[in-house]
């Protein structure tokens, strides 16, 4: 079964086509306009695609207050377009979706139960997104993840790890809170997901939650970057680190406070084990280390 995977440059892109034991055609923006229904439909036809995971996303949170027509272009109308290609082409289609549809007031964990609010352009893209998946394609799984970081492309982890051989302390939120998630794990959770579909499993299409544990505030999962790539000697020194609010670092879009996630669901229905982000930082950081 050949996969599709739009969206092949960004962090869970690259994960999932270098980890992909199955066929995989990986395209990234400059190969396909997911807003072209033409070219959506050439593409699924010309690599006899079973299955489109796409991974790609307008992801400039701040920049999207002001370029609203950009953001709602990628995340709202071509997964309009991706989503009536496959249910033209017969085939599921797996989205992945953000922790940003809510608006971070309520104190536990989100659950898909959860009503969604988006506070900011990103946010409600990502949400209109969601629901035009839904009102085209009955065979798709949406994953709402949070706080991505990887190997590859631009994250909190690379920012960190930068600032701190560069400065002797920084600044950085602790009044809110998530779940960072390891971009490689999406890719491997997906990637599982696809592997059970070409099998023949009858998978519970819907919308889920899957994103790192244990939840952490921004300023926490900085110490645990700096202890981390002191420990892998990357860094020389560990950075002081202090705690701010978010009143302290005003941004164009507001960010949820609450980020966390429940993945109960996905852990009962779909038998996806949470991702310790932990784990993935090692792996993260060990990857730049032995590529420096």
């Amino acid at each position: 079964m050949t996969i599709l995977v739009t969206g092949a440059g960004g962090q869970v892109g690259r994960e999932l086509i270098l980890r992909a034991s199955q066929p995989v055609v990986g395209m990234d923006r400059s190969q396909l306009d997911i807003t072209d229904p033409d070219a959506v439909e050439r593409a699924i036809t010309r690599h006899g695609a079973r299955l489109v995971i796409n991974a790609a996303a307008y992801t400039a949170v701040d920049r999207a207050e002001s370029e609203v027509a950009q953001a709602n272009a990628v995340n709202r109308d071509g997964v309009r377009t991706l989503a009536q290609a496959c249910r033209n082409a017969g085939i599921p289609m797996f989205h992945l979706s953000t922790d940003y549809v809510f608006d971070g007031n309520q104190p536990a964990p989100y659950a898909e139960s959860d009503t969604p609010h988006p506070t900011g352009v990103y946010g409600q893209s990502k949400l209109d997104g969601e629901e035009e998946l839904r009102q085209r394609l009955d065979q798709h799984l949406i994953l709402r993840v949070s706080w991505v970081f990887g190997a590859y492309g631009n994250n909190f982890v690379r920012t960190m790890l930068r600032l701190g051989r560069e400065r002797p302390e920084l600044r950085v939120v602790a009044d809110q809170r998530g779940g960072p998630t390891h971009a490689g794990a999406i890719a491997d959770a997906l990637l599982d997901l696809a592997r059970r579909h070409a099998a023949g499993e009858s998978l519970p299409w819907g919308t889920y939650h899957y994103s790192g544990t244990p939840v952490v505030t921004w300023h926490a999962f900085a110490q645990a970057i700096f202890a981390e790539a002191h420990a892998q000697d990357l860094l020389d020194r560990i950075p002081a680190v202090h705690a701010i609010t978010t009143a302290d670092y005003p941004t164009p879009a507001r960010r949820p406070a609450n980020s966390a996630l429940d993945n109960s669901l996905a852990h009962s229905r779909l038998g996806l084990a949470s991702p310790d982000w932990r784990t993935g930082l090692r792996e993260v950081l060990t990857t730049w280390k032995h590529e420096a």
